[in-house]
């Protein structure tokens, strides 16, 4: 009977049902956790990691925007003087006559001399190569230069065309060539005009200040003084020998600044001297935005002022 009983219990079908038994029924294994404490902890130092990133980010993003802000006014500026400085490397400037000696259709000889040709109808070198307003308003404009267009034989083509442009490289069928520059006060835009409307050069500009060297005559046996000067203050223009321009530009990101370092010194006025100006004060859109003050200075031709 023993037998019997341990036989039938070691029968595969008792093996099948046993181990549906414990697979349908696992046994219990010991459960753990976080406690309440444990997780309040670990949300605290995740939130303080978070904060720390946060402000690194915010940090470099601040850095990144000002970089940003400097390369970007640099270039606009490189741009604007780029075009001033062609206008007044131009102005005054006089057809040149390779042969003043031979009649048109002569061959041009290599020693042959060259001549200024100063007498043109439609273009005084006196009047038209130079001339500003310090305090432009409505349609005037603080800075005029000029020099005489003329048409010149071109490689491949049958008839002559003249290669001089103004400011926004426009073509002019005049004998003058004029370009006009004036800030924009409402847009801080600085802008040009050559035979038509004006047209803005570049943004973000605060200031736009035109001052001039004047040279004059030296006394008997003396040095000749040369001297900045205003528009008001000319007298003649055959007496200017450079300008000098000064331009102020302003980013676009709000920029956090000590108040040992959040002014900048301005274009010289017209006394002639640099004002501070405290960023934090000025109106929108110049609030807390960094300024940069470029200057530079341009010889003007001698051939157009001689007179």
């Amino acid at each position: 009977m023993h037998r019997a009983l341990t036989t039938a219990a070691s029968s595969p079908k008792a093996l099948n049902r046993q181990h549906f038994q414990h697979a349908r029924y696992p046994a219990r294994v010991g459960q753990s956790g976080f406690t309440l404490l444990e997780l309040m902890v670990g949300i605290a130092i995740g939130l303080m990691a978070v904060a720390v990133a946060m402000g690194a980010l915010m940090a470099s993003r601040s850095v990144s925007g000002t970089v940003s802000d400097v390369s970007q006014l640099q270039q606009q500026s490189a741009y604007a003087f780029r075009i001033i400085g062609t206008q007044l490397r131009h102005a005054g400037s006089l057809r040149l006559n390779l042969a003043p000696l031979k009649s048109s259709g002569d061959a041009i000889d290599a020693y042959e001399g060259v001549a200024f040709e100063t007498t043109v109808d439609g273009f005084n070198p006196t009047t038209d190569t130079l001339s500003g307003i310090d305090n432009p308003t409505g349609v005037q404009y603080a800075l005029t230069t000029g020099f005489r267009n003329y048409s010149e034989k071109l490689y491949n083509k049958s008839s002559e065309e003249s290669m001089l442009r103004n400011c926004l490289g426009q073509e002019n069928s005049s004998t003058l060539i004029q370009s006009r520059f004036r800030l924009n006060e409402k847009t801080n835009e600085l802008e040009c005009a050559g035979s038509g409307e004006a047209q803005a050069l570049v943004q973000n500009v605060a200031n736009f200040r035109v001052r001039y060297l004047r040279q004059t005559e030296p006394a008997p046996y003396g040095d000749p003084l040369i001297q900045y000067v205003k528009a008001a203050d000319v007298s003649n223009w055959k007496e200017i020998t450079a300008v000098e321009i000064c331009i102020v530009m302003y980013g676009s990101e709000i920029i956090g600044t000590p108040a040992s370092s959040s002014s900048y010194f301005d274009c010289a006025g017209d006394d002639g001297t640099s004002k501070s100006i405290d960023i934090t004060t000025l109106s929108a859109p110049r609030t807390n935005r960094i300024h940069m003050v470029f200057r530079n200075t341009y010889q003007i031709r001698s051939q157009g002022l001689l007179g």
